[in-house]
């Protein structure tokens, strides 16, 4: 009797797998085709026969991809009405094993993850930009609309506020986004959006903002600015 109710489970088994393998036809022979419900789960068909496989926890698949790897972060794919995701295999920093997340702490704006197989690599958005998940990058705050993030007011900590008469561009027209230099610190400079919303920015490290060029720039094409790394790493020394 005992062996008949195993044999009945085993074959039960048999037909669920089965069913499972049958569920999916590849459309063509060979080739990594969609889940149409879970937008991290794929097939992989071999000579007409599907195999069904997992993105790495936070990334999602598309089959147009033209790589052998297909997964790619969520913010890159429009996954459409497949919707469905594997449960998340997540940590302290990371949601998910992988993908570019927001610092866990809401009015912590400006820091995020990036995570690879659980590993947090924190990275931080150049001053007055805000972190937005939806897509990986830092954007502007008023873009981003993150709750629990002040927004920036019409006058920056250290006083700057955007002068009323907005500059002109050489054709005679008011420039959009003006930019001014900070008056003690090289690396950094502000911009007015629409001329009236002061934001505090800066260079990467090894530039310095070039009033003239309205760019960042290396330090010896800025008069002033020559010396401005070299004056920083004796200060620290």
């Amino acid at each position: 009797m005992k062996k008949f109710v195993i044999c009945a489970i085993a074959a039960a088994l048999l037909v669920v797998t089965t069913n499972a393998q049958k569920a999916f036809t590849c459309p063509e022979a060979n080739g990594q085709f969609e889940d149409p419900v879970q937008c991290d789960k794929y097939y992989e068909c071999k000579d007409g026969v599907a195999h069904e496989k997992l993105c790495p926890d936070g990334l999602v698949f598309d089959e147009s991809i033209r790589k052998v790897n297909k997964c790619d972060q969520p913010f890159n794919i429009d996954c459409g009405d497949r919707t469905e995701l594997q449960p998340p295999k997540s940590n302290a920093l990371c949601p998910r094993r992988n993908g570019f997340f927001a610092h866990p702490d809401a009015t912590v704006c400006n820091i995020f993850y990036n995570c690879i197989d659980g590993d947090a690599i924190e990275n931080k958005c150049t001053a007055g930009l805000h972190f937005d998940e939806y897509s990986g990058t830092c954007v502007w705050p008023d873009s981003a609309k993150r709750e629990g993030c002040q927004e920036t007011g019409k006058k920056l900590s250290d006083g700057f506020e955007c002068p009323k008469s907005a500059p002109l561009d050489p054709s005679g027209q008011a420039v959009a986004h003006p930019k001014f230099p900070h008056p003690t610190d090289c690396q950094k400079f502000y911009v007015c959006l629409n001329g009236v919303e002061p934001r505090d920015l800066g260079c990467q490290v090894s530039e310095v903002y070039n009033e003239e060029t309205q760019r960042c720039d290396a330090p010896e094409n800025v008069r002033g600015c020559e010396d401005w790394y070299k004056e920083a790493d004796e200060k620290k020394n």
